[in-house]
C-alpha cells in the first residue's frame, strides 16, 4: 500500500473511530483496506486491544462508557442496538446499574457475543435510532421495555426524567405507546399515562369540566376568550375567576412553567384570580376539583361582600 494511500487510510480510521467512542470492528478495518495480517498485527504490538471478538478498543485498553456501549452494539452486528436498562442509561432516564449490557437483535440474528445480555425481537419501523452515535431503542420502545420489569414508581421516575430533560413529555409518549400495540408493557405503560395525564380537545375538556363547575355553584362560563393578554379556558368575568387545565401532571418542563407563571403573574396583576387543574384532575378526580372551586367561589363572594359600600 502507497505511503500516501496508508496516510488517507489512517485518517479515515481514526475518525471513525472517534466517532465510535474508541472502538472499531474488525470487518470495519477489513472495509478500509487493511489485511487480515495487518489487524492481527497491530494486535500483537498493542495498538487493537480485543472487546469482544472482532472488536477493538484502538490505542488504549480502557474504554468509557460509551465506548463500551458501542463495543457491544458493533459485536452484535449491524442492526443490534442497546435496549432496556442499557438504553435508559443511554438515554440518561435512568442510574447506572452496573448490570451486563443488554441488547437488541432481529430474530434472525443469532449473534450471543459472551458478557452480553442479548434479546431478540419483532421489530418495527421507528423502533431503533442513534444517540450520541451509538444506535439504540427508540424512547418509546425502551419505556416500554423498562414497564416490564421495573415497579411502578421506578416506572412513573424514568418517565418523568424523559420529560425533565427534554426528551418526550408524557403526552407525546402516550401517543407513541399506541403504536406499539401488541409489546408486552404496553398495558402497564398505557395505564401509567392515563392515570397521570390526559389530552383532551377543548370541546371534549369543556364537556367533562363545565358540569364541575356548575356543581360547585358556578354559572357558565365564558371559554376560550382573551384575558389580560392571553387566551384563557374558562372565564368568569363577574367573580374576576379564570381557570386553565394543564395537559400534564408530571413535572413540566422549564420553559413551560416559565410561561405558565407569567401567564399566572399577569392575572393576578390584573386583579383576576388564575386557577389550576390538570386535565387528568379533571377527568379522575372531579370530586377534588370541585371541592377547589366552591372553596375559591366562596372566597372571592367574600370578598365582593366586604367590598360593597356600607349603609
Amino acid at each position: 500500500m502507497a505511503w500516501s494511500t496508508l496516510q488517507t487510510s489512517a485518517a479515515v480510521v481514526w475518525a471513525l473511530v472517534e466517532k465510535q467512542h474508541g472502538v472499531i470492528s474488525r470487518r470495519q478495518l477489513l472495509g478500509l483496506g487493511y489485511s487480515p495480517a495487518a489487524i492481527d498485527h497491530r494486535i500483537a504490538i498493542g495498538r487493537l486491544f480485543p472487546v469482544h471478538r472482532g472488536i477493538y478498543a484502538v490505542g488504549r485498553r480502557e474504554l468509557s462508557e460509551l465506548g463500551k456501549w458501542m463495543a457491544a452494539a458493533l459485536a452484535c452486528g449491524d442492526e443490534a442496538a442497546l435496549t432496556d436498562q442499557s438504553a435508559a442509561e443511554l438515554w440518561g432516564i435512568r442510574p447506572p446499574l452496573g448490570q451486563a449490557i443488554e441488547v437488541s437483535v432481529p430474530y434472525r440474528c443469532n449473534r450471543r457475543p459472551s458478557g452480553l445480555v442479548v434479546h431478540r425481537v419483532r421489530r418495527r419501523e421507528g423502533d431503533v435510532t442513534r444517540r450520541n452515535s451509538i444506535p439504540v431503542s427508540s424512547l418509546p420502545r425502551t419505556i416500554v421495555g423498562l414497564a416490564t420489569k421495573l415497579s411502578l414508581p421506578e416506572l412513573e421516575r424514568a418517565v418523568n426524567e424523559a420529560d425533565r430533560l427534554d426528551l418526550m413529555d408524557p403526552a407525546e409518549l402516550r401517543v407513541a405507546v399506541d403504536r406499539l400495540n401488541g409489546l408486552a408493557g404496553v398495558s402497564a405503560l398505557r395505564d401509567l399515562l392515563d392515570s397521570r395525564t390526559f389530552s383532551a380537545t377543548r370541546s371534549e375538556l369543556e364537556r367533562m369540566f363545565i358540569p364541575i363547575a356548575l356543581r360547585a355553584g358556578l354559572p357558565m362560563p365564558l371559554t376560550n376568550v382573551f384575558r389580560n393578554g392571553f387566551e384563557v379556558d374558562f372565564l368568569w368575568p363577574d367573580l374576576r375567576l379564570i381557570v386553565e387545565t394543564d395537559g400534564l401532571r408530571y413535572h413540566r418542563t422549564t420553559q413551560q412553567q416559565t410561561r405558565d407563571r407569567v401567564r399566572d403573574q399577569a392575572h393576578l396583576a390584573a386583579g383576576d384570580t388564575p386557577l389550576r387543574f390538570t386535565h387528568g384532575q379533571v377527568r379522575y378526580e372531579s370530586a377534588y376539583v370541585e371541592r377547589r372551586l366552591r372553596e375559591v367561589v366562596a372566597r372571592l363572594q367574600r370578598v365582593q361582600i366586604e367590598l360593597l359600600p356600607r349603609p
